[in-house]
């Protein structure tokens, strides 16, 4: 089958500043000599940026050699946004008032935490826990407070709402952090989870934040829900933060946008932004977002195909992987593999499972800092034959120790 993008070709990032390709994340862990890096942990990806973001990117360079102080445009930007997010969510926005440019989803996040709850005031989230929104509440000077995630009889991670209503009374929890689709487990949400999870926040009055960052990574059957779409109480509840930065892999260019429809939350998020000065447009990723969101929809179906293709293949070979317990993700592109039983019975810890994979060259992630007590976060976002290699290598090093 003919294919437009180029999601095949291996490339090395080594030497460019990518954190990724640069960084190793696990203590005292090196590669091994003869063997190449394939960097699966932090979320970016290994493929080349769509040719409308470039394009886009370029046209703003050529119109203009001066990057003063900028605003957003007056129309383009907004119109984006809005037509992204009716094509893939089915969601009209209506009033362009909605929208706030964001430096980050965190950044956005944090707003929230701030508008909401003072120093030393507890937040909840729901764990396993995304690494950064754990960074967020400490750096805020809030406290966490977790309810776990219960996994079913098929694996499958599901919110015990009744460990959420007692966490929120018992703690008198005023902002809760809701990630959709989940990060690291890769759970899409059904509409009726989200609603039961809004009723729960909207009986006491708690406001939440909900990052949507991974929406466009859909990879099964299920369709992405909006959590503000489930329900009128979850449009005037919550505070939606997206961005291009994920699904364009535009992390490095900076920009994100918030969607909130109350006005006295989105007047509150708003103040609390000025007040940081941090939250200024920056021109190129702006008009990166202009130029991925009208013209980039054909790419990432294209990219989809190919997450999938790496997802399916990853699981297949950690599900096989006797003592390695592992969810299949509707979502996302990172797994969230359970090596709590394969240590137990190699007598292995944890960081030798990690230092070994590094040494073989397959840097991932410890899933320790993500509430997973024995677990590892993998990155398939790179060319299908990077997966295959890296995953022969933790068969036969890792897991078959072969030496």
């Amino acid at each position: 089958m003919f294919k437009k993008y180029d999601f095949e070709t291996v490339t090395d990032r080594t030497g460019l500043d990518a954190i990724k390709w640069e960084v190793i994340p696990i203590p005292n862990a090196t590669v091994k000599e003869g063997f190449s890096h394939i960097p699966m942990w932090v979320a970016d990806m290994d493929f080349p940026t769509a040719p409308c973001v470039i394009a886009a990117l370029q046209a703003r360079i050529a119109a203009s050699s001066s990057f003063g102080y900028y605003s957003l445009p007056s129309t383009g930007y907004h119109a984006a946004i809005r037509k992204w997010q009716m094509e893939r969510n089915n969601v009209d926005i209506g009033n362009d008032d909605y929208i706030s440019y964001e430096n980050s989803v965190l950044g956005g996040v944090a707003n929230i935490v701030n508008a909401y709850t003072e120093p030393g005031e507890p937040v909840l989230l729901q764990s396993p826990t995304y690494i950064g929104f754990t960074g967020t509440v400490n750096a805020t000077g809030r406290k966490i407070v977790l309810t776990d995630l219960v996994q079913d009889a098929e694996g499958t991670y599901r919110m015990d709402y009744e460990d959420m209503e007692a966490k929120i009374v018992d703690n008198n929890i005023k902002v809760a952090i809701f990630c959709s689709p989940h990060n690291p487990t890769g759970r899409v949400w059904d509409k009726e989870e989200i609603q039961k999870y809004v009723e729960i926040c909207v009986k006491h009055n708690v406001k939440i934040a909900s990052d949507e960052i991974w929406s466009d990574f859909i990879v099964g059957d299920k369709k992405h829900i909006t959590t503000q779409s489930v329900s009128e109480l979850a449009k005037q509840s919550v505070a939606a933060f997206y961005a291009p930065s994920k699904t364009f892999n535009l992390a490095g260019l900076v920009g994100a946008y918030s969607i909130i429809y109350n006005d006295e939350m989105r007047a509150d998020v708003r103040k609390r932004a000025a007040a940081t000065h941090y939250n200024q447009p920056n021109v190129l990723s702006a008009a990166a977002l202009v130029g991925a969101y009208n013209n980039g929809a054909e790419y990432v179906e294209e990219l989809l195909k190919v997450i999938k293709t790496n997802l399916d293949y990853a699981y297949k070979c950690l599900s096989s992987y006797e003592g390695v317990s592992v969810q299949k993700p509707a979502g996302t592109y990172v797994m969230f593999p359970d090596f709590t039983e394969f240590c137990a019975k190699r007598n292995k810890t944890m960081d030798e499972v990690l230092q070994k994979c590094v040494s073989v060259g397959v840097i991932c992630q410890d899933g320790r800092p993500f509430h997973g007590a024995c677990h590892a976060r993998f990155n398939v976002a790179c060319p299908t034959a990077s997966v295959v290699e890296a995953f022969a290598r933790i068969e036969k090093y890792v897991i078959n120790e072969q030496w």
